[in-house]
């Protein structure tokens, strides 16, 4: 017997015939003699409408008061209809369980509504009622902050919820059920010969997260490797009992493919800043990255090009796009600070990134990228590196062109790619 914690996202809890399909397979799993408890988003859409409802209102007024609390407490509710509705078409199979929201459990985190952290998962409760039998069908999303308030995870925050319970109640594995069936060597609407990845490493799945992959979100995969909790990423639209073994995310010990590259990541949520003659002397990036990060802007890639002739130096980086307005505000600001003529923009970019553990190894994964790219007269604005990734910015216009000559440069592809069995 193990212990299992699934997680279902909005897309296979969109209706109540998704809702009756899911109750199908969790009663797979208990029947298979494990321990379950389930992770639940919001119906599909509906997190959208609710903050559609507090936008509207907020609208009415220009006092800009806090509001972060009482959101929270608002956009919560989709998950709590959703766990409520699944523990009724569970009994209604005949199996024992009772929904819990997270100030139930509880899930406790910090105050930072909206965009909390989770500080702590107590089982005290809810690992006993697993024991007796009960299949705990938890409310993702959400928790209870310290001043005894509803709050939120933010972007992704029923995948944490997920594998926060799951590191929580020592559960032997994590199962993400998306409306897809696993992790793809990229993303096949761009290529139609993108492969299902048997299994992958933390760290790569990490890095791909972070870099344009959106079947899992980074909070979540960190997590799970901090604590070598093993994940499944597999598909909820599978009828119970069809072959769906999904992608395993696991230490890379476990992994045993035997491959330089894994994946071929893309990302347009990306905007490019150049600061124009920046004077040429210690501390300067320093002071751009100081204002940044009093703006609390994240930055990205960066790449200086140095004039030997005048002492000054042209000083390109990227941030995300939503942030690009902040970004050039605290530039304006400090621009005396820092000490640069102009600055210009651009928002029509993409980041294009190769990711695989392999490349700790082997060498010639750089070559073969910008060969692939040159050939197709796609050219490099930056670059950025790290142990198990190269990524590039290229022009917006190429992105699918450049994904797809990666992606072949490294057979990628179903036909090339070696054969493993199946976890």
């Amino acid at each position: 017997m193990a212990r299992i914690v699934m997680k279902f996202g909005g897309t296979s809890v969109a209706d109540l015939d998704r809702i009756r399909h899911v109750a199908g397979l969790v009663e797979a799993e208990a029947a298979a003699g494990n321990e379950v408890a389930v992770v639940v988003s919001a119906m599909s859409g509906e997190t959208n409408r609710l903050v559609g409802l507090v936008d509207a209102l907020d609208a009415d007024s220009c006092q800009g008061a806090a509001i972060e609390d009482e959101y929270d407490s608002i956009v919560a509710s989709g998950e709590q209809v959703t766990s409520g509705l699944l523990a009724i078409a569970l009994r209604r199979r005949g199996l024992k369980a009772r929904s819990w929201l997270g100030w139930q459990i509880p899930l406790r985190t910090d105050m930072a509504h909206s965009k909390a952290r989770i500080a702590e998962i107590e089982s005290s409760a809810i690992g006993p009622s697993l024991k007796t039998g009960n299949v705990a069908v938890v409310a993702g999303f959400q928790g209870i902050s310290d001043d005894g308030r509803i709050s939120t995870l933010g972007r992704g925050g029923s995948d944490t919820s997920a594998v926060a319970l799951a590191v929580a109640l020592k559960a032997d594995r994590c199962d993400i059920y998306t409306d897809v069936d696993g992790i793809y060597t990229t993303d096949p609407r761009i290529c139609h010969d993108a492969r299902r990845l048997n299994r992958i490493a933390f760290e790569e799945m990490l890095e791909l997260a972070s870099l344009g992959a959106k079947v899992l979100q980074t909070r979540s995969v960190e997590l799970a490797m901090n604590n070598n909790l093993p994940i499944r990423v597999l598909t909820s639209m599978a009828d119970v009992g069809d072959h769906n073994p999904g992608t395993l995310v696991c230490h890379e010990d476990e992994t045993m493919e035997e491959r330089v590259v894994s994946g071929v990541a893309y990302s347009r949520d990306e905007a490019q800043i150049t600061l124009l003659s920046l004077e040429d002397k210690p501390g300067m990036v320093a002071q751009v990255c100081r204002a940044m990060s009093e703006a609390n802007v994240s930055v990205d890639m960066i790449v200086q090009g140095i004039s030997r002739t005048d002492n000054a130096a042209n000083l390109t980086f990227t941030v995300s796009q939503r942030d690009l307005d902040k970004a050039l505000e605290a530039l304006d600001a400090a621009k005396n600070i820092i000490g640069f003529e102009g600055v210009r923009f651009d928002k029509d970019v993409t980041k294009v990134s190769v990711v695989g553990i392999g490349m700790r190894s082997h060498t010639g994964v750089a070559q073969t990228m910008f060969e692939a790219l040159a050939e197709r007269g796609i050219n490099v604005e930056v670059i950025a590196t790290s142990e198990i990734k190269i990524s590039v910015l290229i022009d917006s216009e190429y992105t699918e062109l450049a994904v797809r000559a990666i992606h072949n440069a490294f057979q990628l592809d179903a036909t090339t790619a070696p054969k493993v069995s199946a976890p």
